[in-house]
């Protein structure tokens, strides 16, 4: 057993359960029993407040909504943190973990070597690639096959990259591997499919070197998908929401509570990487699970670690671009979601996490609900027009533009700020951030519903799978 393996079993509740308050299961428990009062709303009213299904997810999310936007109201506004000169610049490695991803390997590591400081190291945690991998990477960078299991001497044609060719275990598997032959101070993760946007890696090693006790850093991800009108269509309402996403990171990290480094590119320091035990190969979204246990590492030996999202690091990733592609997506995030939440209940409004424990674990909570009271509500609408309650559907539709309208004022402030915050702004125009915001609720925030339904059930019956996503605007030149 090795030294991270050991670790992790130490640090993972998953491994070695931690008492659970009964104030969690009260906070789970009260979201269900709210639940199953509104659909008794149902049966006995036929007015708007029998619909109260709806107007609690709508007035959660208005909630939530308020609580983005008080924490950042002043995004942008501040400088970034300046670096003390008396501390040296940290060095910094590339993990990219990657699995028969010969066709976009080249790209992703000709921008990373195009950025202002380059990686120290470039690490090809190659899980099991039978494309081919080993020819592209001979061919255009001279590296010798190593051994199964071993690593290469470094490429003669770029002396800071080195490919680490593993059996095919899974990314954080591939991951945990290459982090122990990492020799540098930070540790970035990058999807194969992930293109660093210039400036990324600058601002990334800035926010280290300001910040000692910073442990963990998420860059802004952009998704971006292929060419023709599904690509776009997909594209279009993506970009909108990483945009809310990303704003919502921001807000939570304003309290000490960040929980979600994207494993597309988050950097990590590599010493406290390695003291909670790396990635868990157990879980279905290793990145989000990560990070509570570096909270939880912290708050048990009175660290302060601090986790946050860089704005000045951005990045294009490929994301889905059809329906089956984004339903299977969301399904595994939402699954690996509610398998973090369950192996970390212990920590749901428990105040010695802080305000992570007292405020954002119960919210997360919260939300392993919110697809299914919004997947209900849309359905009790439908029954409503099919019965020809014409009056109090309408009635239910003036609530929703109601807040069609909250949501879209909040959204076009928010882009502001989020242009100011990442210089970017590209393909977030205003007349379509308008249309979004009306058709949203209608289209895309029930497909991401259903996915989420679709994670509930992989969470309960165990059929949870990593899958394989199609290429989608990389491939085809991006």
């Amino acid at each position: 057993m090795t030294f991270m393996h050991r670790s992790l079993i130490a640090e993972s509740p998953r491994f070695t359960p931690r008492p659970v308050p009964l104030r969690a299961y009260a906070i789970a428990g009260a979201g269900v029993l709210l639940f199953a009062l509104t659909l008794v709303q149902l049966a006995l009213r036929s007015d708007l407040w029998g619909w109260s299904v709806g107007l609690a997810y709508i007035l959660y999310d208005t909630v939530l909504l308020a609580f983005t936007a008080w924490h950042i109201r002043g995004l942008g506004n501040a400088p970034a943190p300046a670096a003390d000169a008396t501390v040296a610049r940290p060095t910094l490695g590339v993990i990219i973990a990657a699995h028969n991803e010969a066709g976009v390997l080249e790209t992703t590591i000709a921008h990373l070597m195009a950025q202002e400081g380059p990686p120290e190291q470039i690490l090809i945690a190659d899980d099991g690639s039978t494309d081919a991998t080993a020819d592209m990477l001979a061919r255009a960078y001279g590296l010798i096959t190593p051994d199964m299991g071993q690593l290469s001497a470094p490429a003669s044609g770029l002396p800071v990259l080195r490919w680490l060719r593993l059996p095919h275990g899974g990314k954080a598997r591939a991951l945990n591997a290459a982090i122990q032959c990492a020799e540098t101070d930070l540790v970035l993760t990058v999807d194969a499919d992930t293109l660093l946007d210039p400036g990324a890696l600058t601002a990334m090693r800035a926010a280290f070197a300001a910040e000692p006790e910073l442990v963990a850093a998420t860059g802004v991800l952009v998704p971006i998908c292929g060419p023709g009108a599904k690509g776009r269509f997909f594209e279009w309402f993506q970009r909108y929401e990483y945009v809310r996403n990303f704003l919502s990171r921001h807000a939570w990290m304003q309290v000490r509570s960040l929980l979600l480094v994207s494993g597309a590119f988050g950097a990590y320091r590599l010493s406290a990487l390695l003291k909670v035990g790396g990635f868990d190969p157990g879980c279905l979204v290793e990145d989000y699970e990560l990070i509570h246990r570096l909270h939880r590492h912290a708050a048990d030996r009175g660290l302060d670690w601090r986790v946050r999202v860089v704005g000045g690091a951005t990045a294009r990733t490929d994301a889905p671009a059809s329906f089956l592609g984004f339903l299977k997506q969301r399904r595994r995030w939402f699954g690996g979601y509610l398998q973090t939440q369950y192996w970390n209940r212990d920590m749901i409004g428990n105040a010695r996490f802080g305000t992570l424990g007292t405020a954002h674990m119960p919210v997360k909570t919260l939300d392993t609900l919110q697809p299914v009271y919004g997947i209900t509500a849309f359905a009790i609408l439908i029954w409503l027009l099919a019965t020809g309650r014409l009056f109090t559907a309408g009635a239910i539709v003036g609530v929703m533009l109601a807040k069609v309208v909250l949501d879209l004022s909040f959204h076009l402030w928010s882009l502001h700020l989020y242009r100011r915050w990442t210089g970017h702004g590209t393909g977030l125009s205003t007349r379509w951030a308008l249309l979004a915001s009306i058709l949203e609720p209608f289209s895309f925030q029930l497909l991401r519903h259903a996915g989420a339904i679709w994670g509930w059930h992989a969470f309960l019956t165990g059929r949870e799978t990593w899958g394989r996503q199609h290429r989608t605007a990389i491939g085809a030149g991006r």
